[in-house]
């Protein structure tokens, strides 16, 4: 991934299930709108300069964005690219389109003014390594801006129910993790200031929800 490129090169087709997955996320595009479109705006509409968003979907977030940013995005399901590209093409915005995962991001130190990924967290694989990334490769005073579910209170019902379902949901939903402490692992990365914002949505299993953002 290099900054100042706008290209998609060519992407593999992806497993039968991946390619599933991308289908199913792409068309869950409106219901993400009702769900998170206020606190998207907010976070996304007044971000300007060279922007990563890692895990980027089947491209829910583009619409948000300024038209003056230069987009990179960082996607681990082949299957998701063209549904990417495509709704990039229909908002009329040239992006830098890459397959490949959030532990390891092909950039340079201080390459962007923000990292975006919003319900990501969930399903990489080290947590605590792509934050490392993530602080590595935001330019001083970045932002990282996220939208995460997360885990529900300790003790509580929805936690136990959370631990009962986590084999088959994860198994089900691309590795999603629907108990992880995300704020926490966020707050312990090594940001200067951290600002985080709880709220809930009516979705089963995972209705527990932060958005924010942390400054390098």
């Amino acid at each position: 991934m290099a900054t100042g490129s706008n290209s998609t090169p060519p992407a593999r087709r992806g497993s039968w299930y991946q390619r599933l997955f991308a289908a199913a996320m792409a068309s869950e595009n409106e219901r993400d709108e009702e769900s998170y479109g206020g606190r998207k705006h907010a976070l996304l509409a007044d971000l300007h300069g060279d922007i990563l968003e890692i895990g980027p979907g089947a491209g829910p977030n583009l619409a948000y964005y300024s038209r003056d940013i230069r987009w990179h995005g960082l996607e681990p399901n082949p299957a998701m690219l063209p549904y990417i590209q495509r709704e990039a093409e229909r908002l009329g915005l040239s992006i830098d389109l890459r397959e490949g995962r959030a532990e390891q991001l092909d950039a340079p130190d201080g390459s962007f003014d923000a990292v975006v990924g919003t319900l990501v967290m969930c399903s990489v694989r080290d947590p605590q390594r792509t934050l490392r990334e993530i602080l590595r490769v935001l330019k001083p005073g970045g932002r990282y801006v996220f939208i995460e579910h997360v885990a529900a209170p300790r003790k509580s019902v929805s936690r136990r129910i959370q631990g009962i379902v986590k084999p088959i949901w994860k198994l089900v939903s691309d590795g999603c993790e629907v108990d992880r402490e995300t704020g926490a692992t966020i707050q312990a990365a090594g940001f200067s200031s951290v600002q985080i914002e709880d709220f809930r949505v009516e979705t089963p299993i995972v209705a527990q929800h932060i958005a924010g953002y942390a400054v390098k």
